[in-house]
């Protein structure tokens, strides 16, 4: 918000300079972003009057002006605007003067000929408009020739940029700022008052009543109507304050809407009573609060014909909108040039309505940015007050009658907190006092209530063991200040954080990592050394299934609930990938998943990744083709990161899997736990997003892993030394049903081989001719060897026997060797 610092001086006894100011409020938590110093505008420009002008010699266009400035020589000065005239009253910049707006310095010159000792100047060459017609005319009556210009036109002012926080609601007004100066600086408040306005109770011009069909939305609505304005522009010093701000003029009426949300944070909006009426076609007026009807629309005073949403909350006269509530009036009844008799409405709003209005029509205003933080209902009626008496004196309009509807939903006038002196000490720590002094080097209560009452708040203390407060927090608080821990920031906000001392405990703890977050970088390394890249992606997306998370206020429909699985997201980014040029993508990404479960709400962290290409170094072998991935070479990049973890991950067939191949997935499972899934993606997906042959992709519990490497007995896992005598090995074929896992052949065969079994190994498939139906050939490879000798024929073949017999027992093989 835009601060200027003459108005803040009306509100608060300021002894400081702007830059002190600025620092004081910056440290205190509203931070000053840029101060403008207009003084420097037109600092040697002065007060003149053309006292004669002569055309040019030399130039049709330029005429030589004769400007008194109060010294005993005139000045001549070649002018070129059209307006100049004898006797204006204009600002006139002198010989070494410079002018910032339009990085000119004075100098003596001559114009065709023609010396040039100033320049007559313009708003806009003052630095006060974009552009000007001509130069400015000042309307004195008893003008003093060669003051400073300055004051006339605003530019004895400095504009303060400050940045309110979002939880001060009350920064947003030069009220709000004037508090928190007093209460920096110890100044005296003078908070302006709007005493003597008289409103009637009777309304000559029809009916006025007040709907609230949305009291949660609206708790309380104010509506008067003033009769017999009359509208003009505003008062220069309206003007400037606007300016200063960053707002436009529009006219006395208008215009004091805006001072009022200026000076107080709360909006205001003037409808034309006669336009209300002609629109309804009816004198009597209700005036009503409800939210839109998807059929309905509404031309706002931007000019844009706006189709309304059913989250939009709306005016209406008669039923008929009028006004997107707390954002922006309607074109077809506002105040305009010939408005005679108004509808004033000052009103309270819900934050989250305005916020989910402004946001659907994609607008947003001064008035919705404060309604969206939250006003002060306290000061509502006072506000409404302070505008009845600024158009009375600016439009000549009279209140004739007032209406006030509230809800059930009105924010409480007072709020207790309770302030324990022992936890703010506790928390705020000792004060750099000095070592001279005698004072405790804590916060006394005496220091403690002086802060809380110069932040408006009442104090109430009980003596005992320790001394405890109850806080009465000012209605214009009541949104930030809430909780013990509150009071406790303000008390060192105000009393200045550098105040308070800042040693280090005594004794510290070394950090470390939690061991889930040190097996997580295991496995984030184990696999970028498979050649996996990180991702990230967002975890909000497209509602789809009914058992999302649904976002309550999504900012996009495209991200209006959370994900159930990240799969989508993985295929989604190989496709941009390679639309981009950048070839397959082998990707990881450790994310959370949710979903629901009727009521019942859950969230899992998952480690999920996408595989796929060809992976192969070179294609010159292949003529320049690409050569698909195998099932098989996709699984052994897991294999390499469960060896790299020495975990002993279990396969098994899954065909229930909707975005994987129904006859190339597979389950994973650890110690007895449900890892997850990986297979290849559905051939029908593939061939919708034109993805190459195979594309490979996996989604992992995380908290499975993390407990596998987290175990004690995976930390403590022992050496085990390499044999130093030579393997012996036997290969072992067999028919066996298609419907038995590799896995399970393999399991039973370690078990059976015991001790001297070192490994089994699958090195042949084969189904076709030969071999019975439903069933195919494997041969496995049985290498034996010990630590303490060379195994004999007589050590292996009753081992490799016995294994026989076991598959022959448990999986009825037909066994070929």
């Amino acid at each position: 918000m835009r601060i200027s610092l003459n108005w803040l001086r009306e509100l608060v006894d300021i002894s400081i300079s702007p830059e002190q100011l600025a620092e004081t409020l910056t440290v205190a938590g509203f931070e000053v972003e840029d101060i403008e110093d207009r003084r420097t505008w037109a600092d040697g420009v002065v007060l003149g009057k053309i006292a004669e002008i002569a055309p040019h010699p030399n130039a049709d266009k330029l005429r030589v002006c004769q400007v008194d400035i109060g010294q005993s020589d005139r000045l001549n000065i070649v002018c070129g605007a059209p307006n100049a005239a004898a006797d204006m009253i204009v600002a006139v910049a002198t010989i070494g003067t410079y002018l910032p707006a339009i990085d000119l310095k004075l100098k003596k010159t001559k114009l065709r000929g023609v010396p040039s000792m100033g320049m007559i100047c313009s708003l806009s060459e003052l630095g006060l408009e974009k552009e000007s017609p001509g130069i400015h005319s000042f309307d004195l009556d008893e003008p003093v020739l060669g003051s400073d210009v300055r004051p006339l036109i605003g530019l004895d002012d400095v504009i303060l940029d400050v940045t309110a926080t979002a939880n001060r609601a009350d920064g947003l007004s030069m009220v709000g700022i004037a508090r928190e100066v007093a209460a920096l600086t110890g100044g005296s408040l003078k908070i302006p008052d709007a005493a003597g306005v008289l409103i009637g109770d009777q309304d000559p011009a029809g009916g006025l009543e007040i709907d609230l069909m949305e009291s949660q939305a609206c708790p309380t609505y104010i509506g008067g109507a003033i009769a017999n304005v009359k509208i003009a522009p505003s008062p220069d010093w309206l003007k400037r304050r606007l300016q200063a701000a960053g707002i436009r003029p529009i006219n006395n009426v208008v215009d004091v809407t805006n001072y009022i949300l200026l000076e107080w944070g709360q909006p205001l909006h003037a409808f034309d009573r006669d336009r209300l009426t002609n629109l309804t076609g009816s004198q009597n007026l209700t005036i009503g609060v409800r939210f839109a009807k998807a059929s309905e629309s509404l031309k706002t005073l931007d000019g844009q014909t706006r189709q309304l949403q059913e989250q939009n909350l709306v005016i209406t006269a008669n039923d008929q909108p009028v006004a997107l509530a707390g954002v922006m009036g309607g074109e077809d009844t506002e105040v305009h040039e010939g408005t005679t008799n108004l509808i004033l409405e000052a009103a309270v709003f819900s934050p989250v309505a305005i916020r989910r209005s402004a946001r659907v029509q994609g607008i947003r205003t001064e008035s919705s940015t404060r309604y969206e933080r939250g006003i002060n209902q306290a000061e509502l009626a006072l506000a409404c007050r302070r505008a009845i008496l600024l158009i009375s004196e600016l439009a000549g309009g009279t209140a004739t009658v007032q209406k006030v509807a509230s809800g059930a939903t009105q924010m409480r006038m007072t709020q207790e907190v309770f302030l324990s002196l022992d936890r703010l000490n506790a928390i705020l720590g000792p004060l750099k006092r000095g070592e001279d002094t005698e004072v405790e080097s804590y916060l006394q209560p005496p220091e403690v209530e002086g802060i809380l009452n110069a932040l408006g708040c009442g104090t109430s203390r009980q003596e005992g063991e320790s001394v405890v407060w109850t806080v009465t927090v000012p209605p214009y608080r009541q949104r930030d200040l809430e909780r013990e821990i509150d009071l406790i920031e303000e008390v060192a906000r105000l009393y200045g954080y550098d105040r308070f001392s800042d040693t280090l405990p005594t004794q510290s703890v070394p950090g470390y990592l939690p061991p889930e977050e040190a097996a997580k970088r295991d496995l984030r390394a184990a696999f970028r050394a498979a050649g996996l890249t990180e991702l990230m992606h967002y975890s909000l997306v497209k509602q789809q299934g009914d058992n999302q998370v649904v976002i309550a206020n999504p900012l996009f429909v495209e991200y209006s609930a959370l994900r159930t699985e990240m799969l989508s997201g993985l295929i989604d980014a190989f496709v941009f990938n390679l639309e981009n040029g950048n070839g397959p993508l082998n990707g990881l990404e450790i994310g959370r998943i949710f979903r629901r479960d009727g009521e019942v709400y859950h969230e899992e962290d998952a480690i999920a990744g996408v595989i796929g290409g060809d992976p192969s170094q070179g294609r010159w072998v292949n003529s320049g083709k690409d050569n698909a991935m195998s099932w098989f070479e996709a699984k052994g990049v897991l294999e390499s990161v469960w060896e790299r973890l020495s975990l002993s991950v279990e396969y098994r067939q899954e065909s229930d899997a909707k975005m994987l191949h129904p006859g190339r997935t597979a389950t994973l499972w650890l110690n007895g736990d449900r890892l997850g899934i990986f297979g290849q993606l559905h051939p029908q997906i593939q061939r919708e997003k034109e993805l190459p042959e195979a594309v490979y992709l996996f989604e992992f519990r995380l908290s499975v892993l993390t407990a596998a490497i987290t175990a004690k007995d995976y930390l403590k896992r022992p050496f085990q030394s390499y044999s130093t005598f030579p393997a012996s090995d036997r290969d072992l074929a067999f028919f066996v049903e298609d419907s038995v896992s590799v896995a399970d052949l393999q399991k039973t065969m370690i078990k059976t081989g015991g001790k001297i079994l070192e490994s089994v190994e699958l090195f042949d498939e084969y189904r076709g001719k030969n071999v019975p139906e439903n069933q195919r050939s494997l041969a496995f490879r049985l290498v034996y060897r010990v630590g303490d000798r060379t195994l004999t024929d007589e050590d292996i073949e009753p081992i490799q026997q016995k294994i026989r017999d076991a598959l022959a027992k448990e999986f009825q093989v037909t066994l070929r060797s």
